[in-house]
């Protein structure tokens, strides 16, 4: 399991074409990839299982926890980015509710663009 951010201060201020925004870049994949939106109401849980494929969890709104086979849970909240390979065993819950974009694809690799959240874990 790797922690990344894709929050307002990791991105880029945009100015071509007379623009200004931030950016923040995720990931680029040359494979299929599928992305959903993940809403987790009060108390929601996905349940402890396997990374089909790796996975990534980008987190939108709201906070919850994340383990890994592991019951050490971590805390994520909106701008945080969790990632996991394929086969690795997860879960995700909130007590609040949270809402995340979650991708997963066989050539992911998230460290290309995110730049790692370190060690602070709330």
């Amino acid at each position: 399991m790797e922690f990344y951010k894709f929050n307002k201060e990791s991105g880029k201020t945009i100015t071509q074409f007379n623009s200004n925004f931030i950016m923040s870049r995720i990931l680029q994949t040359e494979m299929a990839a599928h992305i959903g939106c993940m809403y987790l109401e009060k108390n929601g849980i996905v349940g402890l299982h396997q990374a089909v494929i790796p996975q990534l969890l980008l987190v939108l709104n709201g906070e919850g926890y994340v383990r890994s086979e592991k019951e050490e849970y971590y805390k994520i909240q909106q701008g945080d980015a969790v990632f996991w390979e394929k086969d690795e065993w997860h879960e995700t819950k909130t007590e609040t509710g949270l809402i995340a974009i979650v991708i997963e694809s066989e050539a992911l690799t998230p460290s290309s663009f995110m730049p790692l959240r370190g060690e602070k874990l709330y």
